[in-house]
């Protein structure tokens, strides 16, 4: 396992415990990201870095009984945290890397993925394998229940050119990784997003 993946796996398993906790209004901003996702009955997606599954019920709630929920997350301890607050009940949970999912190529419609990209150690490379999972034409959204200055300014620093999450970075980056980026809000109360799989790729 590399040294990314300890990094990370190390942050969440010593903070799943009170996650929810930590972050007990966040439920609508999740609720209307997934409704921004215009997910429909029967539609399969997956919640890449689901953490305590706070994404679950209302994914779950958009694809209906006969859709398909997956929640993907490399820490076990967060996916034990989900399976204690009963979101299981909602998903199928994997302890898996989104490096190299277990899943066919374009098996899903669409990907949510909150607070995950400032996480992934190789961001094109990771986004690319996102591609692979979604068939073309399937939707992304890049969710943070917080905006990029409202975060620094929690975290008591400055947001710099290089941030992932900037629109002139995301966009390209996510244009090389297959993606085309349909929309962008980076607000006090919310970041959002959306992109398309390119058809081509």
């Amino acid at each position: 396992m590399s040294d990314d993946h300890t990094h990370v796996q190390e942050f969440f398993t010593a903070r799943a415990a009170d996650w929810d906790s930590r972050f007990p209004d966040d439920g609508p901003a999740y609720a209307a990201a997934v409704a921004d996702l215009g997910l429909r009955p029967g539609d399969r997606v997956l919640d890449a870095g689901c953490g305590t599954g706070r994404a679950l019920p209302p994914l779950r709630a958009a694809v209906g009984a006969s859709g398909v929920v997956l929640g993907a997350d490399l820490t076990s301890a967060m996916l034990e945290a989900a399976v204690r607050a009963g979101r299981d009940r909602y998903a199928r949970l994997l302890r898996a890397d989104v490096a190299a999912l277990p899943l066919r190529s374009g098996s899903l419609d669409a990907v949510f993925a909150a607070g995950l990209i400032a996480h992934l150690p190789h961001p094109e490379q990771n986004l690319r394998e996102l591609v692979r999972v979604v068939r073309p034409g399937g939707m992304l959204a890049l969710f943070h229940p917080i905006g990029r200055a409202a975060l620094a300014a929690r975290q008591g620093r400055q947001i710099t050119p290089d941030d992932l999450r900037a629109e002139t970075n995301l966009g390209p980056l996510l244009h090389r990784s297959g993606w085309n980026m349909t929309s962008y809000v980076d607000e006090d109360a919310r970041f959002l997003a959306l992109a398309v799989r390119r058809r081509e790729d």
